[in-house]
């Protein structure tokens, strides 16, 4: 259970999405709830909150995402998930993620201080007393700033169908890896709210542990100025996991919906 409910909460905590640089697509306060279905079972809920704050005299977003299991599917395995960015409100680099997990009795405490001026970045792993650095440029993203970044920073009327958008990011000790993410046209949904006309995308991920292949994951984003996640689909070596928005608070912008 913990190879199939982990990955989606990781997407979930921080698909990137296109958004419009010339409004802001977000503020303090905006919190968004989803909820995970595998197969039948109402697996689990993540959720993600941001709010403004400084740190080390540093105008930054502070951005908390949770993830549990919940109902039956705890009966099997139990993840509890909390992962943290601080990122400028200006560019959107972040300054320090916090990745702090326990996944069936899997944990781990992790931080990760940005450093620009050195072009450095420390991963202290606090559970097992260890530091380690990485050479970075001031282009990367850790796994929940790089969202926000690409709400505000990329216009998806440049693109078209087939194109992709190529990012960087720094999570873990395994060191920065190349995200993409490929632009594939529009598509009405059908959602609790009513419909929502949205984008659509499909994230390339590494096929063969949890994923059936490349191109398993979907990923359907609001048409609107917030462009926030409302649906992703992930086909796995064993079923499939779908993850509706349930629930919304604080918009920046207002939620378009076409009809009820």
């Amino acid at each position: 259970m913990k190879k199939i409910i982990t990955p989606m909460l990781l997407l979930l905590l921080a698909m990137p999405v296109m958004g419009q640089s010339s409004r802001p697509a977000f503020k303090p306060g905006e919190w968004l709830k989803f909820r995970i279905h595998y197969g039948f079972l109402n697996a689990s809920y993540a959720t993600l909150h941001l709010t403004s704050e400084t740190l080390d005299n540093v105008p930054v977003y502070h951005v908390v995402g949770k993830g549990k299991t919940t109902g039956f599917a705890s009966i099997f395995f139990k993840v509890d998930d909390t992962y943290e960015s601080y990122f400028g409100r200006e560019h959107g680099k972040p300054y320090k993620f916090v990745r702090k997990i326990n996944e069936g009795g899997y944990t781990k405490d992790l931080e990760i201080e940005f450093n620009y001026e050195r072009d450095k970045a420390v991963l202290i792993d606090n559970k097992n007393g260890t530091k380690q650095d990485f050479t970075i440029h001031d282009q990367i993203q850790d796994l929940i700033s790089a969202s926000y970044f690409l709400r505000s920073n990329y216009n998806h009327e440049e693109f078209e169908v087939g194109d992709s958008i190529d990012l960087d990011m720094l999570f873990d000790d395994d060191g920065v890896f190349r995200f993409q993410l490929k632009y594939l046209g529009k598509e009405i949904l059908r959602t609790k709210y009513g419909k929502v006309e949205c984008l659509k995308f499909r994230p390339l991920v590494q096929s063969g542990r949890v994923f059936k292949e490349k191109e398993s994951l979907t990923l359907w984003v609001s048409n609107d100025w917030n462009k926030i996640p409302i649906r992703i689909k992930a086909d796995l070596a064993v079923g499939s996991l779908k993850a509706d928005l349930d629930g919304y608070n604080g918009l920046k912008n207002q939620f378009k919906i076409i009809m009820k």
